[in-house]
């Protein structure tokens, strides 16, 4: 069943409240009825109200006082509120009113028919928050589930996936059949792109359940660099990156994270850069503060698609085709880069090709405002 609803109505004349209870009272709504301004804040304490009525006249705390307290708290500071006066209609007393926080003042006699419409109003805006806040909440534990069950999935796909690697690694020591060794090697490749992909799938788990933690200390960035490049040296790939290097290149950082870094922006680098030319890999360590990395390819980037490279499941440059990937690459590169503190951007012009640049903090800040191991 639907919670009632409630609104507070602050007077301190009974009859009043009465009156106000009368009027307002319909299902599904409750009136909390408050014969001071003390009363009234007991009352909020305990629940949670749609709008408040309040007269201004009251002894020890009036009506703006009341507002004042009501909007010093964050609890209660965006409930509406509705003066209640038999004042004369001077502008400086309505000026009061709604310097208090008052959306609306109301003059005794009070037109019945008006209050019960701009209560309706407000009532029905308080409801569709509550609903919208209902969904936000349920859109939320959706999310988690969902999180969960990708990082769940992609831990468990790890074991079967090894055994596939294992198998293709041992097929051509069982034969040396032309075929075997084909279908062998298609198999290792086509699990290492799964493996990628399963590994992506953990990342942005991680990313966006707040679980991820930096395992920072000292590093080699240009040892880090190299080692990348060997690994895909052994893809066949690395005589298309040109590494080059130049000041102090020694500085704080989660190596794996760097790595992984480095690594997207390489297979970015090489899989859309133009056929037969190298990819620049190039490390300014000249700054005091910070290290630099720039990666450029001859490529070239539409520039309708630049806004949008770092948001999740994006193409670099094309729509995604079956086999390509997750599209998380920029995704997971862009957040481990702020994990440390650091910037990435992303130029591209067809004058320059496609330049990636990344600073990095030599100390890394963010993980010692954090407290995490450094």
């Amino acid at each position: 069943m639907t919670a009632p609803i409630h609104i507070l109505v602050v007077d301190d004349i009974a009859q009043n409240l009465v009156a106000a209870e009368a009027v307002l009272a319909r299902p599904g709504i409750v009136i909390l009825k408050a014969s001071s301004g003390a009363q009234a804040l007991e009352l909020l304490l305990t629940h949670e109200v749609a709008l408040a009525l309040i007269d201004v006249q009251m002894p020890q705390m009036d009506g703006f006082e009341l507002a004042e307290l009501i909007r010093g708290s964050e609890r209660t500071r965006s409930i509406p509120l509705i003066f209640l006066t038999a004042a004369s209609r001077e502008p400086s007393y309505s000026f009061r009113g709604y310097e208090a926080g008052a959306v609306d003042f109301l003059y005794k006699p009070i037109d019945v028919k008006a209050l019960q419409s701009k209560v309706a109003v407000l009532v029905q805006l308080y409801q569709q928050k509550r609903e919208l806040s209902a969904q936000l909440d349920e859109l939320k534990h959706a999310l988690h589930l969902n999180e969960l069950f990708t990082a769940v999935l992609g831990h468990d796909l790890r074991t079967p996936l090894s055994v596939v690697m294992n198998g293709a690694m041992l097929l051509p020591m069982m034969s040396d059949h032309p075929k075997v060794i084909v279908t062998a090697q298609r198999i290792e490749s086509s699990a290492k792109r799964m493996a990628r992909m399963v590994d992506q799938l953990l990342d942005l788990a991680r990313i966006r359940s707040g679980t991820m933690e930096l395992r920072s200390s000292t590093h080699d960035y240009l040892a880090l660099a190299r080692a990348i490049v060997e690994e895909f040296e052994t893809a066949g790939q690395a005589p298309l990156v040109e590494v080059s290097s130049v000041g102090e290149l020694h500085g704080q950082c989660d190596a794996g994270l760097l790595s992984q870094v480095i690594s997207n922006l390489l297979s970015n680098a090489i899989t859309h850069g133009e056929a037969g030319t190298p990819v620049q890999l190039a490390l300014d360590g000249r700054a005091a503060d910070s290290i630099e990395l720039r990666i450029a390819n001859r490529g070239v980037i539409p520039a309708a698609l630049l806004p949008t490279l770092f948001e999740p499941f994006q193409q670099a440059g094309e729509k995604r085709r079956t086999g390509q990937g997750l599209g998380l690459g920029l995704y997971t590169v862009n957040m481990f880069v702020k994990a440390h503190g650091g910037t990435v951007e992303i130029s591209s012009t067809a004058a320059q090709g496609t330049l990636a640049t990344v600073r990095i903090p030599r100390q890394c800040q963010v993980c010692v405002q954090a407290g995490m191991t450094t």
